[in-house]
C-alpha cells in the first residue's frame, strides 16, 4: 500500500503582516525587481508596452539611470497607470519665498564654508496659528555641489503640523533619504503607501511623487539629498555574507490606487527651484507596477551592529548602512552611519571617540534617546557638524574620566539611536542654519580652557628614562611674556558684506584676523615650554 504524502505549497510570494502602527503590507528585498498589481492580471505578459493594456491603462516608464548603463546600475519601473502624467495644466515658478537650496558654490553669497564646529538645538516646529505641510516646512541646513553637476549633496530639516490634502511632491534633484524624528508620515507615493516612524528611514528617489500626511500630528525630521547617485548597500568584505543591513529587511511598497478627478497641485523642485502645476486628477492613479527604482524603508533597530571585541576602536564606518557613490573611484559623496545599542568590552582602551581630524564632514543628528561621543551637547531634533579636517573630540573631562575608569563589559546607546552624514566632501552653510533658525548655539570660547597638559607633570620621570637611554634630557626653556594682543572686538572687522553669519557669531568662532604676539608666531619671541638641550653630555649617568 502506497504511502500517503502532502505538498504545501506558497500561495503568493512572502509580504510582510499589517500592524496597527503600520497597516500597509510590503515586499523585501533590497535592489530586487519587483512586480505588483492591485488588480490581478493587470500586468501585461511579455512586454512592456501592449498595443492596449487592460482596462485601457496607460503604460509609462520612468526611469532613474540612463538607458545605455550596466545592468548592476539600470535603475527603472513600468506603471499601468489611469492617466498618464503628461496630463497637467502647466508649470508655473513659485515665488521665492522658501528656504530651500541646491546651489552649494562659492559663488552663491546665501551659503558659506567655515572651518568650526557648530551645535544646534532642536529645531523649533511650527507653531499652531501657522499651517505648515511638509513641503512648506522644508528647510536646507547646507550642502556642497549643484544638481547641475549630477554630483554633491544637501541636508534639510523638515518641521510641519498640517498634512498634504490634494497636493503632491516631486524632487527632480536628487533621492532624498528620510528620518523621522518626531511623528510618524504616512506617505502616499506613486508607487503604493508606506508608514514610517522614528527610528525607520525611507529613501525616495529623484523623479517620484508622492504626498505626506500627518497621523500623530506635528512632525519634525532629518533628509540627506544626494544628487547624481544612488544609494546602496556596502560591501561586506570580510564580514562575509551576513551582517550589517541585511537586504531582507528592506520593504518596498505594493501597488495601491486612487479613483480621484478632483483639482490637484504638484510641486516639483529642480535645482532648489520650486515650481507648481495643476491637474484635475490624483497623481496616485497606478493600478500595477514592475521594476527596479521604487521607494522603500527599512527599520534601523534591525542593523547588525559590529565592533572590536578586544581591543582599540573600529572606525564609526562599521557602522554603515547606505552610502552614495561619487565620482572619485574609492570615495562615497556620503554615508549614512546609526549608532544604535551594542555591548563594548574592549580591554586597555580608550572607548569613547577618539579626537580626531577627518577629511570627512561630519553631520550629526539624534532620533531618540542620548548621545556622547562630542564637547558638545546633541539633542534629539538637533543637529551638530564638524568641518573637514578640523580637531573634534570629547570635553576634557570626559578624557580624564575614561583614561581612569575601570573596565567592564558596557552597554552602550541603550535606547538611544543617533546617526551620522559621514559626507566625503566640503560642506557649506545656508543662511537659514546659520541666521534664521533659531536654534544655533556656539560653543563656549573658553571651553578647552581646562585642558592640562599631562605631559609636563612627568619632565623628572621622562629624564631618568633618557638619562638611562643615554638620550639628552629636557630642559625648561626660558618663558617670555607675549605682548598682550589686542581684542578682536576693538579691531575693525574685514569686509564681508556676504557673510551670512552675524559678525558677533563668527568672531567667537572663528576670527576673520589672527590675533598678534601668539606663543606660535616667530614675532613673539617665545619658545615652546620645554625643548630638547642636544649638547648635554651624560657620563655614568651624571650631567657632564
Amino acid at each position: 500500500m502506497a504511502s500517503a504524502t502532502s505538498c504545501y505549497s506558497a500561495l503568493a510570494p512572502f509580504a510582510t503582516t499589517a500592524t496597527p502602527e503600520d497597516p500597509y503590507v510590503y515586499q523585501v528585498g533590497f535592489g530586487n525587481r519587483f512586480a505588483t498589481e492591485a488588480l490581478p492580471g493587470t500586468l501585461p505578459n511579455a512586454r512592456n508596452t501592449p498595443q492596449k493594456c487592460k482596462y485601457d491603462l496607460y503604460s509609462e516608464q520612468l526611469n532613474g539611470s540612463p538607458f545605455i548603463s550596466t545592468r548592476a546600475a539600470l535603475q527603472h519601473a513600468w506603471f499601468y497607470r489611469i492617466r498618464p502624467s503628461v496630463a497637467i495644466n502647466g508649470i508655473t515658478k513659485m515665488i521665492d519665498d522658501h528656504d530651500v537650496t541646491a546651489n552649494f558654490s562659492l559663488s552663491n553669497p546665501k551659503v558659506q564654508f567655515m572651518p568650526t564646529q557648530f551645535a544646534w538645538d532642536p529645531f523649533p516646529i511650527p507653531s499652531s496659528s501657522e499651517k505648515v505641510d511638509f513641503v512648506d516646512g522644508l528647510k536646507t541646513i547646507g550642502g556642497q555641489g549643484d544638481p547641475t553637476l549630477r554630483e554633491g549633496i544637501a541636508v534639510h530639516m523638515y518641521m510641519a503640523n498640517t498634512s498634504m490634502a490634494n497636493r503632491a511632491f516631486c524632487n527632480n534633484d536628487g533621492d532624498m533619504l528620510i528620518l523621522p524624528q518626531q511623528g510618524r508620515l504616512d506617505i502616499q507615493t506613486e508607487f503604493g503607501r508606506m508608514m514610517v516612524r522614528p527610528g525607520e528611514l525611507v529613501v525616495i528617489q529623484a523623479g517620484i511623487r508622492f504626498k505626506v500626511v500627518l497621523p500623530d500630528g506635528p512632525v519634525r525630521g532629518y533628509i540627506q539629498e544626494v544628487f547624481g547617485s544612488h544609494y546602496e548597500l556596502p560591501e561586506l568584505g570580510p564580514v562575509g555574507s551576513n551582517g550589517m543591513a541585511l537586504p531582507r529587511d528592506f520593504e518596498i511598497p505594493v501597488a495601491a490606487f486612487d479613483i480621484d478627478s478632483s483639482p490637484w497641485e504638484v510641486i516639483y523642485k529642480m535645482c532648489g527651484v520650486l515650481y507648481r502645476c495643476t491637474q484635475n486628477h490624483t497623481p496616485f492613479d497606478v493600478v500595477a507596477w514592475h521594476g527596479t527604482y521604487a521607494p522603500y524603508k527599512y527599520a534601523i533597530e534591525k542593523f547588525v551592529t559590529y565592533g572590536n571585541l578586544d581591543k582599540d576602536q573600529a572606525d564609526p564606518t562599521i557602522s554603515c548602512i547606505l552610502l552614495a557613490k561619487s565620482k572619485v573611484p574609492g570615495i562615497n559623496i556620503s554615508e549614512f552611519l546609526a549608532f544604535t545599542p551594542k555591548w563594548c568590552v574592549t580591554s586597555n582602551t580608550f572607548r569613547p571617540p577618539y579626537y580626531h581630524r577627518n577629511m570627512a564632514s561630519e553631520v550629526m543628528g539624534l532620533i531618540y534617546g542620548k548621545y556622547g561621543g562630542s564637547s558638545h551637547v546633541l539633542e534629539a531634533g538637533g543637529l551638530s557638524y564638524e568641518a573637514s579636517f578640523m580637531p573634534h573630540g570629547e570635553t576634557y573631562e570626559t578624557f580624564v574620566d575614561a583614561s581612569n575608569a575601570e573596565l567592564a563589559p558596557l552597554r552602550v546607546c541603550e535606547g538611544t539611536i543617533a546617526f551620522m552624514f559621514h559626507i566625503g566632501v566640503q560642506f557649506s552653510l545656508t543662511e537659514y542654519a546659520l541666521e534664521r533658525s533659531g536654534a544655533l548655539h556656539l560653543s563656549p570660547t573658553d571651553q578647552w580652557d581646562n585642558v592640562k597638559a599631562g605631559f609636563l607633570d612627568h619632565i623628572d620621570e621622562i629624564n631618568k628614562d633618557l638619562i638611562a637611554a643615554g638620550l639628552p634630557v629636557l630642559h625648561s626653556a626660558p618663558r617670555n611674556t607675549p605682548a598682550t594682543p589686542e581684542p578682536v572686538a576693538s579691531r575693525p572687522a574685514a569686509p564681508n558684506s556676504s557673510l551670512p553669519v552675524p559678525r558677533e557669531h563668527l568672531e567667537k568662532t572663528c576670527p576673520t584676523e589672527a590675533l598678534v604676539g601668539t606663543a606660535s608666531s616667530p614675532e613673539s619671541g617665545v619658545s615652546a615650554p620645554w625643548e630638547i638641550v642636544p649638547d648635554v653630555k651624560t657620563v655614568g649617568g651624571k650631567e657632564d
